[in-house]
């Protein structure tokens, strides 16, 4: 591993890099989640959905995830994309909740590439922005997270991106919008990175990622991966489904951390939690 990168400090929070391996909880408020994890698959009052979040959030904590990503809309491929408006009543009433039950040093991150949801979400409480789309896809977001002086994922997007070789591919989109943070005024420590597993790639290619995910270390900022229940696992399992793909989830993560991994977003944080204690174990020497 190479030296550790200095830790991100902001407000009540920080993430110092290099010593273990974060884990960030999925919380989807969605109805159509790939991994059938959306907790509005079937109709719920605010009330009940609030109540599943939270008895959610408090499990992840209790398992050992120090990161709540709460998302309203689904980025599986060919899902329906929702309103403004549909999202914030989605994640707002979620976020609320947390923010006031958990403890402070929980990091609630908000999953959008919306700038009024991500504005909305961190007055609620979120202290993080996971942007799917790197500030690209709206506007306002750059200037919203520099105001906010928040951190933000940047996750490389290949949907509609002409490729030619996915890694480079990968690092070009990053650095674009590291560039776009940077002049927006966003703070260089403030930036983690994602080289977006599933969003536009191919199975062939979310292997080679993996892989290869050391590369993107040379764009010197925290490496976030999401490779929970993907269906480049479920494939390679012999298309098993998304409730099944536990092991190749462990797998990817273990191998994931090896490869320099600094925070790993799992839905199912017990489990995984074991497998990022044995990795640190043998790559960071966290005995």
């Amino acid at each position: 591993m190479s030296e550790p990168l200095p830790s991100t400090i902001w407000a009540n929070h920080r993430l110092d890099w290099g010593q273990h391996t974060h884990i960030m909880g999925i919380i989807n408020v969605t109805t159509d989640s790939f991994s059938g994890d959306g907790l509005l698959q079937e109709p719920l009052s605010q009330d009940a959905m609030v109540l599943q979040a939270l008895q959610l959030a408090q499990s992840f904590v209790s398992e050992g995830a120090t990161i709540l990503d709460v998302g309203g809309e689904s980025t599986r491929p060919g899902a329906e994309p929702v309103s403004i408006e549909q999202e914030l009543a989605r994640v707002i009433p979620v976020i609320t909740a947390l923010h006031a039950a958990l403890p402070g040093e929980i990091i609630i991150s908000i999953d959008t590439y919306k700038a009024e949801v991500a504005r909305q979400a961190l007055l609620a409480g979120a202290a993080l922005v996971n942007d799917i789309w790197a500030l690209r896809a709206d506007p306002h977001m750059a200037a919203l997270v520099s105001e906010r002086q928040v951190p933000v994922v940047l996750m490389a997007n290949m949907r509609g991106y002409h490729k030619r070789d996915i890694v480079s591919d990968v690092l070009r989109f990053l650095a674009g919008s590291i560039d776009l943070a940077l002049a927006t005024g966003v703070p260089w420590e403030h930036l983690i990175i994602d080289p977006g597993i599933g969003f536009g790639t191919t199975p062939g290619e979310n292997l080679t990622l993996l892989r290869r995910l050391g590369e993107l270390r040379a764009l010197g900022r925290p490496i976030l991966l999401g490779t929970s229940r993907k269906s480049t696992i479920g494939k390679v399992l012999g298309d098993v489904p998304a409730h099944e793909r536990s092991e190749g989830t462990a797998a990817t993560v273990a191998l994931g951390i090896a490869q320099g991994a600094d925070i790993v977003r799992v839905h199912d944080v017990h489990s995984m939690a074991r497998v990022v204690k044995m990795s640190d174990a043998v790559v960071r020497a966290t005995s």
